[in-house]
C-alpha cells in the first residue's frame, strides 16, 4: 500500500470518528475528548523522555481535569479540584524523592503538559456543552483554513520571487500569504456554516460568526507553529506515530491547543452579549 493510499485511508477515519463522535451524543464526545487527551499528554511525556511514574501522575491529572469538565455540579466540581491538586503535589514530592538533577525540567514538563495540553483540549467539553455545532464546525474551519493555507501558499510560492516566509526557522513552509490564504477561507467557510443554522448561539449575528472563523485561522495556525518549535527544539520531525502518514497525536490537534480555548471563551461570552448586539 502506497503512503498516500495510507495516508489517505488514515485522515478518513480519523475525520470519520471525530465527526462521528460529535454528531453521536454527549458522552461520545467526553470518551473521544478523554482518549486524545491521554493520548496527547502521554506523547508529549514520551518525546520529553519522562520518568513512567511521571506519566503516571500526568494521566491521573488529565482524569481529574476530565471529570471536572464532564460532571458540572458545583459539589463535584469542589471534589474533584481536591483530587487533582494532591496528583500535582504527589508528582512534585517524587522528585524530591527520586531526586533525578533536574527537577525545574520535571516540573516544568508536568506543568505543561497540564496546562498547554491536557486543560485546552479539554476546553472542547465546554464548547460542546453551548452547541455541539459549534464544536464541529471548530474543526471544519481549521481543517478548510489548513487546505485554503495549503493552497494559497503552494500557488504563490510558484511566483517567481516566490512567498513570504512567516518564521523559516521554525515551519519553512509557512508563508504570509498561506496564512491570509487560510484566513480567508475560514471566514468564508464560517459565513456558510452561519447560513446553514451551525452558529445558533450567536443569535443570527453574522459578524460574530465570520469573527469565528477568522479566530479559529489565527489561533490554529499559532498553535501549529507553537508545536512545531515545540518538535524542532527536540529534534524530531512527528511527535508520534498515532496516524500513518499524519505524525502523532499532537501533530492532529496541535491547531486545537489554541484555538480550543480562545475559542470557547469567545462562543460563550456571545452566546451572553448576543442579545445586546
Amino acid at each position: 500500500m502506497s503512503e498516500l493510499v495510507k495516508r489517505t485511508l488514515s485522515g478518513a477515519i480519523f475525520v470519520g470518528c471525530v465527526v462521528g463522535c460529535i454528531l453521536w451524543n454527549e458522552w461520545a464526545v467526553a470518551g473521544l475528548i478523554l482518549v486524545i487527551s491521554l493520548l496527547a499528554v502521554d506523547e508529549f511525556h514520551r518525546l520529553v523522555e519522562s520518568h513512567p511514574i511521571q506519566r503516571l501522575y500526568a494521566a491521573m491529572g488529565v482524569l481529574a481535569l476530565w471529570l471536572m469538565s464532564v460532571f458540572h455540579a458545583y459539589p463535584l466540581v469542589l471534589v474533584f479540584a481536591a483530587i487533582y491538586l494532591p496528583i500535582m503535589f504527589m508528582s512534585f514530592l517524587d522528585e524530591i524523592w527520586n531526586h533525578s538533577g533536574k527537577p525545574l525540567q520535571v516540573w516544568g514538563h508536568m506543568l505543561i503538559s497540564q496546562i498547554m495540553i491536557a486543560f485546552p483540549l479539554l476546553t472542547m467539553q465546554f464548547m460542546y456543552m453551548l452547541d455541539k455545532h459549534m464544536l464541529l464546525a471548530l474543526f471544519i474551519l481549521i481543517w478548510v483554513n489548513d487546505t485554503g493555507a495549503y493552497c494559497v501558499g503552494s500557488l504563490t510560492a510558484k511566483r517567481p520571487q516566490g512567498n513570504h516566509k512567516m518564521t523559516p526557522h521554525i515551519s519553512p513552509k509557512k508563508s504570509w500569504e498561506g496564512l491570509f490564504g487560510g484566513v480567508a477561507f475560514a471566514m468564508l467557510a464560517a459565513l456558510i456554516l452561519h447560513f446553514c443554522g451551525w452558529f445558533k448561539p450567536f443569535e443570527g449575528n453574522i459578524w460574530l460568526a465570520v469573527v469565528f472563523g477568522a479566530l479559529t485561522s489565527l489561533f490554529g495556525t499559532m498553535g501549529d507553529l507553537m508545536e512545531s518549535l515545540f518538535k524542532r527544539s527536540l529534534g524530531v520531525k512527528d511527535s508520534g506515530m498515532f496516524l500513518p502518514g499524519h505524525g502523532g497525536v499532537l501533530d492532529r490537534f496541535d491547531s486545537i491547543l489554541l484555538a480550543a480555548p480562545v475559542l470557547t471563551s469567545y462562543a460563550w461570552l456571545c452566546y451572553f452579549l448576543a442579545p445586546l448586539l
